[in-house]
C-alpha cells in the first residue's frame, strides 16, 4: 500500500530541497569559478545605464544629468494593493482556455474564484512573511491538468514576475515523476493525491518589515585622473528620508549643487558652476533603491578646455550735442561709386528675353488678323456696290422704253375703224396696248 504524506510535510520537504539545491549551487560557483567574488562585488556599484564625454571652456556652467523615474519617492501606504500574486490555469484540451485560480495581496485575505476550488486550492498564510507563494492543491482531479502560471507584481517598484509549471494528472502509481522538459518543469501526480506547485521569492521587497525611505540612496563621485575607482571622492549623498551629506569644499563654496527636492522629480543632476581645469576628471551617479532592488550608475568624463575669448566690440562714435562734424572747404568731396548687382544665373536674361518675344508675336498676330479682317470687308462692300449698279440700269431702262411704249400706244388710233360704237373701240384699243406692252416685257 502506498502511504499519502499530509500537504504540509510534502510542502516542508519541497521548501528544503529548493534550499539545499541553491546551497549546493552557490558552492559550486564560488568553487569553480574564481571570479565571482569579483563580480559579485561590481555589480554593488550598480548597472552602468549611461557613459558620455563632456567637454566644455573653462568658466562656463556644466549640468551632468541624472535622471531616473523609478527613483521619484512615494510612501508605500497601501501595502494592501501594491503586492499582488495571483496563480492562472491554461487548458489545452479539449478546448483552449484560461482560468484565474486565485490571488492574494498583503492586506486581503486570498480569494478562489471557482467555487469547486474552495477548501481545496489555496496558498500559504505567510506568503508575504516568508516569500513563499507556492500553490497547494489537494484531492487532484482531472481537470487540474494544465500550465500553471505563478505571477508576482509588485505596482509601487514597478516589478512583474511570473513561472510556469505543468500539472499532468495520472492513474497509475508508477507514472509519477518530476522532470524539465526544457522550457518549465512538470509534475506527473496520480489521481486523488496532493501536490504543491513551487513558487519562491525571498526578496525583501516581497517581505514586510522594510521602511523604503531608508532604503532609497543617491550619491556622486568624482575620480581625478590617474585615480582608481575604489579611491574616488565622494561628493553628495542624498537620501529619501530628507537627509543630506556634503563632503569636501566644493559643495561648501557653492561650486556644485544637486537640487534640494531631488526625490520629488527623480532629477539628481549635478551641476558645476564656473568650471576650472582642476574639475577635470570621472563623475558617476549612483542611484540605488534597495527597497525595490535598483542599482544603476551613469559615468561622465568631463574635459575643461580653454577659457573662450570675449567677442570684440566697438564703441559706436558719439558727437558733441548730437551733432556731426561740418566739412572744411578744403575737403574734396569722393567719386560717388553706385553698385549695380547682376544676376549670377545666365537663365534670367533668356527668361526675360522670352517673355519679350511672346509679347511681340501676340501683338503681331493681332495686327494680322486686324488686316485681313478689315480687307476682307472691303472686298465684300465693293461686290455688292456693283450688283446693285448693274440692277439699277436694267431697272430704270425697262421703266423708260416702258413709258414711251406707253406713250405711243397709247396715242395710236387708228384712221380706218369700222367699229359699231365706242365701247368695242376702246375694248380694241386696250388688247392692242396689252400686246405690245406683254411683247417689251418678253423682249
Amino acid at each position: 500500500m502506498h502511504t499519502s504524506q499530509s500537504p504540509d510535510r510534502l510542502y516542508l520537504n519541497t521548501v528544503d530541497r529548493m534550499h539545499l539545491e541553491m546551497t549546493l549551487l552557490q558552492i559550486l560557483s564560488v568553487l569553480l569559478l574564481p571570479g565571482a567574488w569579483g563580480q559579485i562585488s561590481s555589480n554593488t556599484f550598480g548597472v552602468v545605464v549611461e557613459a558620455k564625454n563632456i567637454t566644455l571652456p573653462e568658466g562656463s556652467k556644466a549640468v551632468l544629468p541624472c535622471h531616473s523615474p523609478r527613483m521619484v519617492w512615494t510612501q508605500d501606504k497601501l501595502k494592501d494593493r501594491q503586492r499582488v500574486v495571483h496563480w492562472d490555469l491554461v487548458r489545452s484540451s479539449p478546448e483552449y482556455s484560461v482560468e484565474r485560480v486565485l490571488d492574494m495581496s498583503p492586506g486581503a485575505r486570498e480569494r478562489v474564484y471557482n467555487s469547486v476550488n474552495k477548501g481545496r486550492i489555496s496558498l500559504p498564510d505567510t506568503a508575504f512573511t516568508d516569500g513563499n507563494f507556492s500553490l497547494i492543491i489537494d484531492n487532484v482531479v482531472a481537470t487540474d491538468k494544465g500550465v500553471y502560471t505563478c505571477n508576482l507584481h509588485h505596482h509601487y517598484c514597478q516589478i512583474h514576475q511570473s513561472i510556469k509549471i505543468q500539472l499532468n494528472v495520472t492513474k497509475s502509481a508508477r507514472k509519477e515523476k518530476r522532470y524539465w522538459d526544457g522550457e518549465r518543469t512538470v509534475f506527473v501526480v496520480m489521481l486523488g493525491k496532493s501536490v504543491v506547485l513551487p513558487c519562491v521569492n525571498r526578496r525583501s521587497l516581497w517581505r514586510e518589515g522594510l521602511q523604503e525611505d531608508q532604503q532609497q540612496v543617491a550619491h556622486w563621485d568624482f575620480q581625478p585622473p590617474g585615480v582608481r575607482p575604489d579611491r574616488a571622492d565622494r561628493l553628495v549623498d542624498l537620501y529619501a528620508s530628507g537627509e543630506r551629506r556634503d563632503y569636501g569644499p566644493r559643495f561648501g563654496a557653492s561650486k556644485m549643487s544637486v537640487e534640494e527636492d531631488a526625490f520629488t522629480l527623480g532629477d539628481f543632476s549635478l551641476s558645476i558652476a564656473d568650471l576650472r581645469p582642476v574639475f577635470k576628471g570621472l563623475y558617476s551617479c549612483h542611484l540605488h533603491h534597495h527597497y525595490c532592488g535598483l542599482h544603476e550608475r551613469r559615468i561622465y568624463r568631463l574635459n575643461v578646455g580653454p577659457a573662450v575669448p570675449p567677442a570684440p566690440t566697438t564703441a559706436p562714435r558719439v558727437f558733441q550735442n548730437d551733432v556731426p562734424e561740418q566739412r572744411t572747404v578744403q575737403e574734396v568731396e569722393g567719386p560717388r561709386v553706385v553698385n549695380v548687382i547682376l544676376p549670377e544665373q545666365r537663365g534670367y536674361f533668356v527668361q526675360h528675353m522670352g517673355y519679350f518675344l511672346a509679347t511681340f508675336l501676340l501683338l503681331a498676330f493681332i495686327v494680322v488678323a486686324v488686316i485681313v479682317v478689315t480687307r476682307r470687308r472691303k472686298k465684300r462692300g465693293l461686290e455688292y456696290d456693283i450688283r446693285r449698279y448693274e440692277r439699277g440700269t436694267v431697272i430704270s431702262g425697262g421703266e423708260m422704253s416702258l413709258e414711251c411704249t406707253e406713250l405711243r400706244t397709247c396715242n395710236q388710233e387708228p384712221t380706218n375703224s369700222d367699229y359699231k360704237n365706242n365701247i368695242l373701240k376702246e375694248r380694241d384699243m386696250s388688247k392692242d396696248c396689252n400686246m405690245d406692252f406683254d411683247g417689251k416685257l418678253w423682249k
